[in-house]
């Protein structure tokens, strides 16, 4: 580990029932672009938060640049030279980028000294941002740009970025792409977290891998595909997910001049929604968050109630109907963003699993909850999705966020709905726990159910989807096959270019 900026050396970390991290041992270099890979649950997040003084290893060692490093706080981290973009951000959408910064920062200057500053940052490394916008009016990947421009402030020596591309569009993954690697030139470190296997090959010049909390492998990524990372992740061969071609059925999901107001001041509203979606049928709707992702699952989950003959389910308007009512009648649904809003974080896995799954499952008898059903329905989630936790009674908090991923999908394809929407079905999860979410989705579709799945990932969509719609603005597009589509049309698509662009594109 000799000329290491960071070197870790046998660090262990344990919490009941479970190793986080046990002897783990690598180091990153000035200048060197180094990947952690693992499945959901290796360990990468406990890992990267000692690094950063959120956690407390148990025993082993860290050394900065040859010295002692035993970082009590993140404060300590920031001094030292390390910086962290998080997976989710941490911003205020009343404030303007400029105060988001600030809060951020140790002993920020004079806010129009500040404003100068982040334009000046923002256009050295390519990432234009506006000091004076509000944070609420930004797009995801702006709000990312935010947050790395907090980090850049800083002078940072090692930057860690936990799935930073999982809400980018493909122009905004090269954009970030070519700043890492202009931090790296100048000799800045970055510790890179992410489950897209083809940008860490594209980026990282070396990856360690964990499993179960233990290093198993370093390679350079390059030298290997993207499916021998995945193997060496797992430990075993990767399924690929397949699919029978079948004949869609009839049309069970109908949406028509679906127009609906965002409950989000920062939100955007629907407008003028049109969309058929058939029995056996995959429909991928992508595009940029924030441009009516999570209005749309709302409107359709009965969250958001929408105008009489706006939505019908197998022929019988819904639009009006509680979630309850909907699910009942076969529409189901699992929202973005998992902890808060598709699981309550301090309840447990069984009460989870009652909470959405109490009609269908029939886990209440005249008011009184099953408790043995219910955590029976739990524990069948857990087997049948492979969720690494101790056990039904342990907080949803207490998982990884894919693994809670993974028993939120899986509580929903559990409960054999007629109609499927998801969104963002598996941000944040390994290439082997998404291979088999997409697999329980194709099963689903096998069987007769009607999916619309919403997704920042293209590789995603084309893999599973028969068709293909962006949603800009609200507004969503004319569905198209989605067998022939590249991926730069896709990119059009999303960035609002649904007729000149991709027409340019075909010819």
């Amino acid at each position: 580990m000799s000329g290491a900026l960071l070197a870790v050396d046998g660090v262990t970390k344990a919490y009941p029932g479970v190793v986080a991290n046990d002897h783990v041992s690598f180091s990153v270099a000035p200048g060197e672009v180094h990947a952690l890979l693992g499945e959901n649950g290796a360990g990468k997040s406990t890992l990267v938060k000692m690094i950063y003084g959120l956690v407390r290893p148990d025993s082993g060692h860290m050394t900065w640049n040859g010295n002692p490093y035993e970082p009590a706080t993140p404060h300590y981290a920031r001094q030292t030279g390390v910086a962290m973009v998080f997976q989710h951000f941490s911003l205020f959408e009343a404030l303007n980028v400029a105060e988001n910064v600030a809060l951020g920062m140790e002993d920020p200057p004079p806010m129009r000294q500040l404003a100068d500053r982040i334009r000046d940052v923002s256009e050295k490394y390519g990432l234009p941002l506006d000091p004076d916008r509000l944070v609420g009016e930004l797009s995801a990947g702006e709000r990312q740009r935010v947050e790395i421009i907090r980090c850049l402030l800083q002078d940072p020596k090692l930057l860690i970025m936990d799935e930073p591309t999982s809400v980018l569009t493909p122009q905004e993954v090269g954009i970030l792409f070519e700043t890492l690697r202009r931090l790296s030139a100048e000799g800045t470190a970055i510790l890179y977290i992410s489950h897209k296997l083809e940008e860490i090959r594209s980026l990282c010049d070396e990856a360690t891998i964990l499993r179960l909390g233990k290093v198993v492998g370093n390679c350079n990524p390059r030298e290997k595909t993207a499916r021998e990372l995945a193997e060496m992740m797992v430990g075993q061969t990767l399924q690929i997910p397949t699919r029978e071609a079948g004949e869609p059925g009839p049309v069970v999901l109908e949406i028509d001049g679906l127009s609906v107001a965002s409950s989000n001041p920062f939100g955007t509203s629907l407008k003028d929604v049109k969309l058929q979606v058939r029995a056996g049928e995959v429909v991928g709707i992508g595009g940029v968050a924030g441009n009516g992702q999570d209005e749309l699952l709302a409107a359709l989950s009965g969250e958001l109630l929408a105008p009489a003959g706006a939505i019908r389910l197998k022929g019988a308007e819904i639009g009006q109907l509680e979630p309850n009512a909907r699910r009942q009648d076969g529409l189901l649904s699992a929202p973005e963003e998992r902890l808060g809003h598709a699981a309550a974080p301090d309840m447990s896995l069984t009460e989870n699993a009652l909470l959405t799954g109490v009609i269908r499952e029939g886990l209440a008898n005249r008011g009184f909850i099953d408790w043995g059903k219910s955590r029976r329905f739990a524990e069948t989630i857990i087997e049948k999705f492979d969720v690494r936790t101790p056990g039904p009674n342990n907080a949803a908090r207490s998982l990884s966020g894919g693994n809670l991923q993974k028993f939120v999908i899986g509580r929903e394809v559990m409960q054999r709905p007629d109609v499927l929407v998801v969104n963002q079905p598996t941000w944040g999860v390994d290439a082997s726990a998404a291979a088999d979410i997409r697999q329980a989705l194709l099963d689903l579709a096998k069987n007769g159910a009607a999916i619309v799945c919403i997704s920042q990932d293209l590789d995603e969509l084309m893999e599973i989807s028969d068709r293909f719609a962006a949603l800009n603005e609200g507004r969503l597009s004319e569905p198209r096959p989605a067998k022939g589509l590249s991926i730069e049309e896709i990119g059009l698509m999303m960035g609002g270019a649904h007729d000149m662009e991709v027409a340019h594109v075909e010819a």
